[in-house]
């Protein structure tokens, strides 16, 4: 089974379906037995999650019946559908609802997200924001881009390099432990500003559009990471885990810190983790 960049419309097609049949119809209109809590209070799941989540992962099976398909909802069903993401010769990750936290609340910070991967590669990442109703994407080699609704495409490149002293970001320091978790939040204040959308979809946006420099994660899992990872290279812009080593499909731990170059990369790893 192949896969091919002819079929990046389609995909871009499916998540704006399942944002208008699953997604926006529930959007502040949430009944008290329509979020459920996962890990924690923090982490929660709603009925748009899994009806879009289960909308999509159908329209793929249509076309592509033997790919591997590997979705949040899922994998929190059963994390052994995780396994063998790096070999698989087609997979897709899904995130139905990128933002739940925000979503379940009413703001409108959250989005739809999906990538391709073949051979242990991303080759397509689609960002797909349900509100705005236009989608990020990146295919691998091609640049990154906006798809507007009205249909026009804006190339879109990471910020320019600046010290630390001027650069926007976050650390996403509620996944780490103890020191790190102190000694990054107190050098987070080296920068110039911060910002916490509680959305992997629009802090990759915001980085890979120019509007901000960099953001620290630590919990890796494929369908959150992927999709923003491909968009922010083809951006430009530098992402490698936190020991300098890239970050892969397969990976699920070790850090990440995305920047606009590798020499801002190095920056931000020597200061944000300074003693």
């Amino acid at each position: 089974m192949t896969f091919d960049d002819t079929a990046i419309d389609w995909l871009a097609g499916i998540l704006a379906e399942a944002a208008q049949a699953e997604i926006m119809p529930r959007f502040r209109r949430l009944g008290d037995g329509d979020i459920r809590q996962k890990t924690s209070a923090a982490d929660l799941v709603t009925e748009a999650d899994v009806n879009a989540e289960r909308l999509i992962t159908a329209r793929l099976r249509e076309r592509y019946p033997s790919a591997m398909m590997v979705g949040e909802e899922a994998c929190s069903e059963n994390p052994a559908l995780l396994d063998g993401l790096g070999d698989a010769e087609l997979a897709f990750t899904i995130d139905p609802v990128d933002g739940t936290f925000n979503f379940a609340s009413g703001v409108p910070l959250f989005g739809v997200m999906l990538a391709v991967v073949v051979r242990g590669e991303t080759v397509v990442g689609i960002i797909h924001d349900p509100v705005g109703k236009d989608w990020l994407i990146a295919a691998k080699g091609a640049g990154s881009h906006i798809r507007h609704a009205h249909g026009t495409l804006e190339k879109v490149h990471v910020a320019a390099p600046v010290p630390i002293s001027q650069m926007t970001g976050a650390v996403s320091w509620q996944y780490l432990d103890e020191p790190e978790r102190s000694r990054l939040a107190r050098n987070q204040t080296k920068a110039l500003s911060q910002f916490a959308y509680r959305c992997a979809a629009h802090e990759y946006r915001l980085l890979a559009s120019g509007h901000a420099h960099f953001i620290v994660y630590n919990k890796l899992m494929p369908w959150d990471h992927l999709p923003g990872v491909l968009i922010h290279q083809e951006a430009g812009g530098h992402a490698a885990r936190i020991d300098g080593s890239a970050y892969l499909p397969s990976h699920v731990d070790g850090g990440l810190l995305v920047a606009p170059d590798q020499d801002s990369w190095q920056e931000l790893r020597r200061e944000l983790w300074a003693q």
